[in-house]
């Protein structure tokens, strides 16, 4: 899977407007920004949603966890086969709020690699993000917990949190994709996580919670933009 910076990855969670009608016209409005402005975008909704959007859509559908485990009896458990049977091109690894072991973790990234699909791993810390990046997962996301859904965005707050996280990781991994997460609301944000040396963010409750998700998605694709050139 091809992406080009600036990158937005949408994590749909489970507000209202993450599943039916609404997360459909979120999924367009990411696409209609991608095609006139020229970001990569990425969706992560619900996994009841994955399937309507997989063939509505053109840009990338990611489920928002799987569990490390291989097809069998484990009621209530969703293994990386499954999404990609229904057409999702790869998934989210170790979200603050579906925490991983490091052993777990690592079995999900070489599944995903047998199986063709895209990882982005999450981390809370720059020495863990390093950590994870040994793993060769696609993307990796920093993402200090304490700041997600706060509005307060990590990369005005704690810039050096990104800085740090940007030199170690490109220490142990050149060529891993590297996000900014946490608090990024606005298009201020998101061009200041492109000016600390991130190829994009990790955005959820700025664009489920907005009156107009595409106006909040065209800012913040734009500003990137800028902040790149």
């Amino acid at each position: 899977m091809f992406l080009r910076p600036p990158i937005i990855v949408i994590n749909y969670k489970a507000y209202n407007t993450s599943f039916g009608p609404t997360a459909l016209l979120i999924a367009r409005a990411a696409e209609e920004v991608a095609d006139d402005v020229g970001v990569s975008m990425i969706v992560a909704p619900p996994l009841t949603e994955i399937k309507d959007l997989v063939t509505s859509i053109r840009i990338p559908v990611f489920a928002q966890h799987v569990d490390p485990i291989d097809m069998g009896a484990y009621t209530g458990h969703i293994p990386p086969e499954a999404i990609k049977e229904v057409g999702a091109k790869g998934f989210i690894v170790n979200h603050s709020e579906k925490r991983l072991r490091v052993d777990e973790i690592a079995k999900l990234v070489r599944k995903a690699v047998g199986l063709g699909l895209n990882t982005l791993v999450c981390a809370d810390v720059p020495e863990v993000a390093a950590a994870l990046s040994l793993l060769n997962p696609d993307m990796i996301a920093i993402e200090p917990p304490e700041l997600i859904g706060t509005g307060i965005a990590v990369s005005k707050s704690k810039p050096e949190v990104i800085l740090n996280t940007v030199l170690k990781v490109r220490e142990v991994n050149k060529s891993i994709i590297i996000l900014t997460g946490a608090g990024i609301s606005s298009a201020d944000d998101a061009a200041k996580a492109v000016e600390l040396g991130t190829s994009g963010i990790l955005v959820s409750s700025a664009v489920m919670k907005a009156k107009e998700p595409k106006k909040v998605l065209l800012e913040m694709a734009e500003a990137m933009l800028k902040s790149l050139t």
